[in-house]
């Protein structure tokens, strides 16, 4: 007869049991937890999944060649430049600490790029012979009211000489007629006046120049403030160069200064891999945007100026030839509008733009006619005062003239955001905007992605303001413009919100970088950190069995418009389409470039096809291009490149 356990034996053996019982569930959510992400890793990394969703992976950028990301370029190399200037980091911009990195994806390298200036925040387009320029950036960062120490704002320097130009240096000082002083912060240049016949015995009339300079008080405290119009005396003039260049300001104080631009600007070379210095701008930008034009020209609109107000509509336009800039037809814009050619002269403003402007000035969504400066209103888009941060895309293939709008958040820090997307027909008769499907989910910050499938990837972005309240979007969806629908796409594990950037890699993956929120958790009670690793998506069709269609070039890659090509391939029957897809170049939620063009294939050989690049410099603005062939599943080749030459 077996032994009996004791009642004390009895008594451990159940408390024990209870304990476990009890152990196993308070830790339940964890352990179930646990096993979802231990199932969810394994899941996403089956074939299967990854032929109907698509895969991400990190790149492994090394920790001396990281950055704040705050712009992307794709070079005709086939390497990535990115820029950070200071990166949104006050201590770098104080410190001259200016930063760019070179990242090849195709061989996994990096290499850190001389950045001359902070281009922070400047704007960016391709040129017709693969350089790309890089106009503007930041002379000043923004300072709370509050935290302003000495009452400064905008000076004008009057020249009544007609025999002399002035430059006076940063440091210059002003004496107001009460004795306070004031310095300027930059450097300024004022003409000689002009002289102008008064048509009477010869006589001619003097017309002063006149320069603008932002000037602070030299002493800290409310003794610089002024609400006055008064003139100003400039250190270091006397008797006649006293009577004729001075100062004139009518409003200095303690308010908030907003970031400052700059008027330099420089091509990034991608074979020499160095920045040069052109000509400088008229206007200092902080946030503008650079769009080529249909002659390779390209056209600069909008940003803050050198006294932080937005630029009161006076644009300009880049001679890449001669490394000049011009006058451009004046009107208003907001920072970084998005801007697409649609024709010779004439540019679709799609509405979208990020941050600065008021809510009432320059947000309608129209044609832009060049050559006569007219603009035509679009409507029909729901939820217009929710633009702001919001995605625009001009939808595959070009020749179809579709942009769509996706998400946007309200003007500033409003925390208004919306799930609309909304198709306009560039080409109709009278183009208004039609509802697309919703996104998932309220979304502002979502990177856009031309993809050589005809498809458009989109990505990321939160709810609220910079993720605000720990609000990053961890999806991403695939839209299909044949099908008008989204499909879901494999989840991204790094989220990203302000000062994001995506771009299409010769490949066919798509990177993404950067990522600057205000705060690091939900409650916003500690702060951001900006994000500095590179996450890599690789779509569905690299991960659908069977080899990609292969291309090579055929003779010359350098075409004109209109003319035929001849590209080498093993699969000249299992291709469907070719594509020249125009390199990326992105910022805040913007890709300056990025387009999809269509090739008619007009004949198929031995190992051989011919396509006809379009004729129309509108659609096809001069540049490099990267080319690259499909099959029926949308299975594409890598990418080779293509140079289109300016028309004479």
């Amino acid at each position: 007869m077996a032994k009996r356990p004791s009642r004390l034996t009895t008594r451990k053996t159940l408390l024990g049991a209870t304990a476990v019982v009890a152990l196993v569930a308070l830790n339940a959510p964890a352990v179930a937890g646990f096993a979802q992400h231990v199932y969810h890793r394994w899941e996403i990394n089956q074939p299967e999944y990854k032929a109907k969703y698509g895969h991400w992976a990190l790149a492994s950028l090394p920790e001396k060649y990281q950055l704040n990301s705050i712009h992307a370029i794709l070079l005709h190399t086939g390497k990535v430049l990115l820029i950070a200037g200071s990166g949104n980091n006050v201590k770098q911009f104080d410190g001259g600490v200016f930063k760019s990195t070179l990242w090849d994806p195709a061989m996994d390298t990096f290499k850190k790029i001389d950045t001359p200036a902070d281009l922070f925040c400047g704007g960016h387009a391709q040129l017709p012979d693969g350089k790309v320029l890089i106009a503007g950036g930041t002379a000043r960062y923004e300072v709370l009211k509050g935290d302003v120490k000495h009452a400064g704002g905008a000076m004008l320097v009057k020249n009544e000489d007609p025999d002399r130009a002035r430059t006076f240096p940063k440091g210059t000082v002003f004496h107001s007629p009460s004795g306070v002083e004031y310095r300027s912060q930059f450097p300024v240049h004022v003409p000689a006046a002009k002289k102008t016949p008064t048509g009477r015995g010869g006589n001619v009339k003097v017309i002063a120049s006149e320069a603008r300079v932002f000037v602070e008080a030299v002493e800290e405290g409310r003794l610089g403030i002024t609400n006055t119009t008064e003139q100003y005396a400039i250190r270091g003039l006397e008797g006649t160069d006293a009577n004729n260049v001075y100062g004139i300001a009518n409003k200095l104080g303690l308010d908030k200064k907003d970031f400052q631009g700059i008027k330099d600007a420089y091509e990034f070379d991608p074979v020499t891999e160095k920045y040069t210095k052109v000509d400088s701008m008229s206007e200092a930008r902080w946030y503008p945007t650079l769009t080529t034009l249909s002659d390779g020209h390209v056209l600069a609109v909008s940003g803050l100026d050198d006294i932080g107000q937005v630029v009161p509509g006076k644009n300009e336009i880049y001679n890449p030839r001669t490394r000049t800039w011009s006058k451009a037809p004046t009107r208003y814009f907001p920072t970084y509008p998005s801007f697409f050619l649609t024709g010779k002269r004439k540019i679709f403003y799609s509405g979208s733009n990020a941050g600065y402007g008021p809510a009432d000035k320059g947000r309608t969504p129209g044609l832009w006619n060049l050559a006569d400066n007219t603009f035509t209103a679009i409507g029909g888009l729901k939820d217009p005062d929710i633009l702001e941060t919001s995605s625009s895309v001009l939808l595959p293939p070009a020749q179809e003239g579709k942009v769509m709008v996706l998400g946007g958040g309200g003007v500033g820090e409003l925390r208004a955001a919306t799930s609309r997307t909304a198709i306009v027909d560039l080409d109709a008769a009278r183009p208004a905007f039609t509802k697309g499907p919703r996104l998932p989910e309220n979304t502002r910050y979502l990177n856009s992605v031309i993809m050589p499938d005809d498809t458009v990837f989109t990505s990321g972005g939160s709810h609220d303001y910079r993720g605000k309240g720990a609000s990053d979007i961890l999806k991403a969806q695939i839209y299909d413009p044949a099908k008008n629908t989204f499909t879901p796409a494999a989840d991204p594990t790094v989220g990203r919100n302000y000062h994001t950037e995506a771009l299409l890699l010769p490949d066919g993956r798509v990177a993404v970088f950067g990522s600057d929120p205000l705060f690091a958790d939900k409650a916003d009670s500690r702060p951001g950190h900006f994000e500095q690793r590179v996450e890599v998506f690789s779509p569905p069709y690299l991960h659908r069995g069977g080899h990609r269609p292969s291309l090579a070039p055929g003779g010359s890659t350098d075409v004109e418009h209109g003319t035929e090509v001849s590209l080498r391939t093993a699969d000249p029957a299992r291709i469907t389409r070719v594509r020249l897809m125009r390199p990326g170049s992105a910022t805040h939620v913007t890709d300056f470039d990025q387009r999809s063009v269509a090739l008619d294939i007009t004949g198929r050989g031995s190992g051989s096809l011919t396509v006809r690049v379009p004729d129309d410099g509108s659609l096809v603005p001069p540049g490099w291009y990267m080319a690259i062939a499909t099959d029926k599943v949308g299975v594409p080749s890598k990418a080779i490149w293509l140079h289109i030459r300016p028309t004479t």
